[in-house]
């Protein structure tokens, strides 16, 4: 929930949990937040201060949980006086706005806990000084992208917040901007530069100069191939990520917003006269969606979700077949508005999530696509959404079976099938039980239907169930082949 109030609204997300098991249990919401570069406070508790470290088997004690939650956060540290309290805090906040956003967290002991101390309150923490840019290489950017003939923008996470600044510059070089899954929205797919994934594929054969602004490029360097006579420049916050991949013909730390305007302002100097690719790339699109077609029924659903939800309202994608296809086939139009669990891949993140999405955007629709295996993952927290009135939508998609295993085990392992299969509950009498409104639709007009009255329904959270079969792959449209040669 805290990750999913983060990542949608770009504030800090937190919650508290006990140590050991509690701090467990949310331990894979860490690792998404630091996946996707999403601003989490953790505040756990910790074993007393006397049985900390000997094994002795204290209530809820674990093997070094500070290393342990170190190795899922940016920041982590034990407070071991009340005194101590502000600083720590400081420092937790300092991290959290500062650099590459990624989650913190603060453990103290209960016997901590129990003491009191005069603790001076301090005032937030002011935000960081920008980075300092490097006029040099701004200006051999922007001779690279005004000499392009095919320039590329590929945009991940780190770009929200300088949306604007990515389609001036765009425009300028009449540039495709490629989203990754995490970018999604922050060029709007109605304007004809903003591209999903699968279009910045097909154009990337051709590409001479990329880009790269927030991204860790992992599908172009891991799959579609960068030749070695493409010029690729970087700008990130974080200095471990400019050359993680490879090296880059220019590597620029600092602010996206500030360094694309920057950027902006020397490439009028070096750029050429460019025609509108507004024809060419609208036909492109286009194309696509009739290649999306092959992926029917799930993009009939995905076309009616899309018709129902506004521009504004919020899809939180889930490991399921339906979360798949809309990752590549389902428009969005706002910056934050397509949230998924980057590369972890987290099974059952998403209905808690849509949850904590719910709450930072209470006036905006908020939906989760999930299938019926990872709903019931976190399904139980339907109690948490009905005692607060958290309106959510949840499109449970069930065909009975961990689908992309039971694929998987079906196509590559000579159709041993093995605990793939589910058998579930009646979704609807478990969403009357918690008090939810409960909904089933066949198809996708019964699913479009099924919206409107979900999102006219305000007090309570709606589970709308939809019974489908087998569906077919949409992984050679999200696992796309090389394209370019590497030599090196």
């Amino acid at each position: 929930m805290a990750y999913g109030y983060a990542r949608s609204s770009g504030r800090i997300g937190a919650y508290a949990v006990v140590p050991g098991p509690g701090f467990l249990n949310s331990s894979a919401a860490l690792a998404t937040a630091y996946s996707a570069n999403a601003q989490v406070l953790c505040i756990t508790g910790q074993v007393p201060s006397p049985q900390i470290g000997r094994g002795a088997g204290a209530h809820h004690e674990i093997n070094d949980q500070l290393g342990i939650i170190r190795n899922l956060t940016k920041f982590a540290a034990r407070i071991e006086h009340p005194a101590l309290t502000p600083d720590a805090f400081d420092q937790a906040f300092r991290a959290l706005r500062s650099g590459r956003p990624r989650p913190v967290a603060l453990e103290m002991p209960p016997d901590i806990m129990a003491q009191k101390a005069a603790v001076q309150l301090r005032p937030a923490c002011p935000p960081p000084p920008p980075l300092e840019l490097d006029p040099e290489l701004i200006e051999k950017a922007a001779a690279l992208l005004g000499a392009a003939q095919n320039p590329i923008i590929a945009i991940g996470g780190g770009i929200f917040g300088a949306e604007a600044e990515t389609l001036n510059l765009a425009e300028m070089l009449q540039a495709p901007v490629t989203m990754s899954r995490n970018a999604k929205g922050a060029i709007s797919f109605r304007h004809y530069l903003g591209l999903p994934e699968t279009a910045g594929h097909r154009l990337w054969g051709d590409v001479d100069v990329v880009l790269a602004v927030g991204t860790r490029l992992q599908e172009q360097y891991r799959r579609w191939g960068i030749a070695d006579d493409v010029k690729v420049i970087r700008i990130d916050i974080d200095p471990a990520e400019l050359e993680r991949s490879g090296k880059p013909a220019v590597a620029i730390l600092g602010d996206a917003k500030i360094a694309l305007t920057a950027l902006a302002n020397a490439v009028a100097k070096h750029n050429r006269p460019r025609p509108s690719r507004q024809t060419e790339l609208e036909a492109l699109k286009a194309g696509l969606e009739k290649e999306y077609e092959q992926l029917s029924p799930q993009i009939d659903y995905i076309r009616a979700i899309r018709s129902e939800l506004p521009d504004d309202g919020f899809v939180i994608s889930e490991s399921t077949q339906l979360s798949y296809a809309a990752r590549i086939a389902m428009p969005f139009y706002r910056p934050r508005t397509f949230i998924t669990a980057g590369y972890q891949g987290t099974l059952g993140y998403g209905f808690p999530t849509a949850i904590g999405v719910k709450v930072a955007n209470p006036d905006k629709q908020v939906v989760s696509i999930t299938g019926d295996g990872g709903f019931l993952f976190a399904g139980t927290e339907l109690a948490t959404a009905v005692q607060y009135n958290i309106a959510s939508v949840t499109l449970l998609f069930n065909n009975n079976a961990y689908g992309n295993v039971k694929r998987a085990q079906i196509e590559k392992y000579g159709n041993r099938v093995i605990a793939s299969d589910l058998r579930n509950p009646d979704f609807m009498k478990l969403a009357d039980a918690y008090g939810a409104q409960g909904l089933r639709a066949t198809n996708p007009k019964e699913l479009a239907e099924a919206l409107r009255r979900a999102f006219a329904y305000t007090a309570r959270p709606t589970v709308i169930e939809v019974p489908v079969g087998d569906l077919p792959s949409p992984w050679h449209l999200i696992d796309m082949p090389r394209v370019q040669r590497v030599k090196r």
